[in-house]
C-alpha cells in the first residue's frame, strides 16, 4: 500500500522519544510519499510562492531538525531490523548553507569563528539536477546528489533525545552515499520501530566541513519500510549504489573509525565465510574509510565496500 503524508505541523517533530505517538501505522512492505521542510522548518513550492514556516507538534524546549514522523510498522519488534528503501528523492527549488561566524572546533582551527556568518543561497533545478549560487562577483555551479541526512528509529533509552548526534538506531547520519536506490538497515529498539525522516541535503561533501550541506526542502521523498526478523544488527548498515556501507559514531574520531571498520570486517566475514583476520586483510585492500561528518558533536565514519571489488 502507498501512503501519502501532508506537510503540516501535526506531522512534524524535532526530537526523538520512544513515547511519541505515531502519526501513521503501516504494514511491512508499505511505501510512504511525503515532502520535508528545509532546516529552518520552512517550505516554498516555487519562487513566486510564499515560504510557510511550520512548528513541532511536540513543543520541545530546544528545537532540533524538523522530522516527519514517527511512523510505526505493525509487527516490528525490538531486536528486529527495519529496512528503509529509498525509491525517490526530489529536492525543492532552493537551498542554503552557512560558514563561519560561530564558535565550534573547526571554525576555531580555521580562524573564522569571529567572522561574519556567511549564508549562501542556492538555486536548485531538480530536472537537470544542478545548483548554482553567487558568492561575491563569482557564480558557481554544482551537480546535485540529493539524500536525506536524518533517518532513524526511536532509541530505547527513556527521555527526550536531541536530533544532532547520530546513534546506534540511526538519526542524523549525514552520509552522502544514502541516495535514491539505497537501502538503510536500522536496528529496531522499540516495538513499532517509530521511524522518522528529515534534513534534506541537495549536495554534501564528506565531513560536512562548515557544519551544513546545501540544506533544502524535498518536494518528494518516496520510501518503503520493510521489517526483517532474520537479520541481527547493533549499528546501521546500508546497501547503496556505491557499495555496502557500515557506520561508526563517537566523539572520538579514532573510535568512530574502529567501529565502522569492525562492522565492515564482520560483514565481509558473513559474505565470504572467513575469519576476522582474513576479513581484515581483504578490507585493507578493498574498503574505503571516509569521514561522514565531524560537526554533530558525535563524529561519523563510514566504511564502503564497493560492489564487485571482491569476488
Amino acid at each position: 500500500m502507498l501512503h501519502k503524508l501532508d506537510l503540516e505541523s501535526q506531522n512534524l517533530h524535532g526530537s526523538f522519544k520512544k513515547d511519541y505517538k505515531p502519526i501513521l501505522t503501516v504494514e511491512s512492505g508499505d511505501s510512504i510519499q511525503l515532502k520535508t521542510p528545509d532546516i529552518q522548518w520552512g517550505y516554498s513550492i516555487a519562487k513566486n510562492e510564499e515560504r510557510v514556516v511550520f512548528e513541532s507538534r511536540e513543543k520541545e524546549d530546544k528545537l532540533g531538525h524538523p522530522m516527519i514522523g514517527p511512523i510505526a510498522v505493525n509487527n516490528a519488534k525490538a531486536g528486529m531490523v527495519l529496512e528503509v528503501r529509498l525509491n525517490e528523492i526530489v529536492p525543492g527549488w532552493y537551498g542554503r548553507n552557512w560558514a563561519g561566524g560561530i564558535k565550534n572546533w573547526q571554525n576555531e582551527k580555521l580562524g573564522i569563528s569571529n567572522t561574519e556568518r556567511l549564508q549562501v543561497d542556492w538555486d536548485l533545478n531538480s530536472t537537470t539536477m544542478t545548483g548554482s549560487c553567487q558568492i561575491g562577483k563569482n557564480k558557481f555551479h554544482v551537480g546535485l546528489s540529493p539524500f536525506m541526512g536524518l533517518m532513524g528509529v526511536a532509541p530505547k533509552e527513556p527521555g527526550t533525545h536531541p536530533t544532532p548526534p547520530p546513534r546506534y538506531c540511526g538519526g542524523n547520519i549525514d552520509c552522502k552515499e544514502l541516495v535514491r536506490g539505497s537501502s538503510l538497515f536500522l536496528p529496531i529498539s522499540v516495538d513499532g520501530a517509530l521511524f522518522s525522516i528529515g534534513d534534506g541535503h541537495a549536495l554534501q561533501g564528506d565531513g560536512e566541513s562548515s557544519g551544513t550541506a546545501i540544506e533544502c526542502p524535498m518536494d518528494q521523498v518516496d520510501f518503503t519500510l520493510i521489517v526483517h526478523d532474520d537479520i541481527e544488527l547493533n549499528m546501521p548498515r546500508a546497501n547503496t549504489p556505491a557499495g555496502w556501507v557500515t557506520f561508526g559514531f563517537s566523539e572520538d574520531l579514532n573510535e568512530a573509525t574502529a567501529i565502522a571498520l569492525d562492522e565492515m570486517v564482520q560483514l565481509i566475514q558473513q559474505f565470504f565465510d572467513i575469519n576476522k583476520v582474513e576479513a581484515t586483510a581483504l578490507a585493507s585492500v578493498a574498503v574505503d574509510l571516509r569521514i561522514t561528518q565531524v560537526v554533530n558533536g558525535v563524529k561519523g565514519v563510514h566504511a564502503i565496500l564497493p560492489h564487485g571489488t571482491i569476488r
